[in-house]
């Protein structure tokens, strides 16, 4: 890895970050707040949550096996996709590798930030070649992304071609880490303390069922965390999203539950899909969704909408010519689908 202050931004690296009030008076106890105007009633909306969410990391740390030095919490998943450009990222300069198919924000995020992506093609499999990657990189990449388990794909990347490409990559690599918990394979955040330029990105959106309350973490070295902390805006994940985060996490077997039904659901789904008369092939999956190619995408998808059920149709992505994504629901939801698509 290069020396970070080489990768950050210039101006980046030199930020004096807004100071908030909250911010001025950390580690002592205060009950009289005078400093931020805010209203003295209601309570407790009435005050600036924590900027830096201390009682949620102390708790994430439990669970995640993390220190809250090395975790950043942001708004959803997207905050954390969108800042490593604007910490490492010149515009109009750097350029970013992701592969190909993969989430569509990290392609977004850099057309935002006026940063060229370049896509690498997964094989046939839907499986990256280290060497390939890497030789789509020039002196002006600063990040790879990685996603695994993949999103349209649903499969968990190889774990040796990621680790040669952390390992032998000079920049940022970003394994974003949304469906992990639906996956046999290990996160690689036990990798953090020996690969410095390795960031990891997990929610609370997909196995904790928190979609709405909008929490991404970035997992990181405490120096690349630092970073992230002076650049978010300062009350960047409200008090009401703390809370729930914090009540989630007081029972985080809880998400065990959740996550033994959708994997019996997701098999019971796939292999009752794999029997219809559109279903042509059906893809290996370590998320809460499958990808499978059918005889008509376009017209499977507007019939299921005409019928109230809603799926994605992903033909438009590269390797995805015809496919659906289906995400999976509850026994009940699911059988729906099926009981329509059997009357297609």
């Amino acid at each position: 890895m290069l020396p970070l202050e080489q990768l950050v931004r210039k101006n980046i690296w030199s930020l004096a970050p807004y100071s908030s009030a909250r911010d001025e008076y950390s580690g002592k106890e205060a009950h009289v707040f005078l400093d931020a105007n805010e209203n003295p009633y209601n309570a407790p909306f009435n005050r600036y949550p924590d900027p830096l969410q201390r009682e949620l990391k102390a708790m994430l740390e439990k669970v995640k096996g993390v220190p809250t030095e090395n975790i950043f919490l942001g708004n959803g998943s997207d905050e954390a996709i969108d800042l490593p450009y604007r910490i490492f990222c010149e515009p109009g300069r750097d350029n970013v590798v992701s592969i190909a198919p993969t989430y569509g924000m990290y392609q977004v995020c850099a057309d935002i930030n006026d940063i060229e992506c370049r896509q690498v093609l997964l094989d046939d499999h839907f499986q990256l070649h280290a060497n390939t990657v890497l030789n789509a990189c020039d002196k002006y990449t600063k990040i790879i992304w990685l996603c695994s388990p993949n999103n349209p794909t649903g499969n968990s990347l190889d774990r040796d071609e990621m680790l040669k490409i952390i390992e032998s990559f000079e920049g940022i690599v970003i394994v974003d880490e949304a469906y992990i918990d639906f996956a046999q394979q290990l996160s690689l955040r036990r990798e953090l303390p020996t690969h410095p330029n390795l960031i990891i990105l997990q929610t609370m959106s997909k196995a904790w069922g928190s979609a709405a309350i909008r929490l991404g973490m970035a997992f990181a070295s405490k120096e690349i965390i630092a970073i992230y902390n002076k650049v978010k805006y300062p009350y960047n994940v409200n008090l009401l999203t703390q809370q729930q985060a914090i009540e989630m996490l007081k029972d985080p077997y809880e998400i065990d539950k959740y996550v033994r039904q959708l994997l019996q659901e997701r098999n019971i789904l796939m292999q009752s899909f794999s029997e219809l008369r559109i279903c042509e092939q059906i893809f290996p999956s370590d998320a809460n969704f499958f990808l499978t190619r059918v005889t008509d995408a376009k017209h499977i998808y507007d019939y299921l909408v005409d019928k109230g059920i809603i799926v994605r149709n992903r033909s438009r992505i590269q390797l995805c010519q015809n496919c659906l994504r289906i995400t999976i629901g509850t026994r009940t939801e699911n059988n729906e689908l099926l009981s329509a698509l059997r009357q297609y």
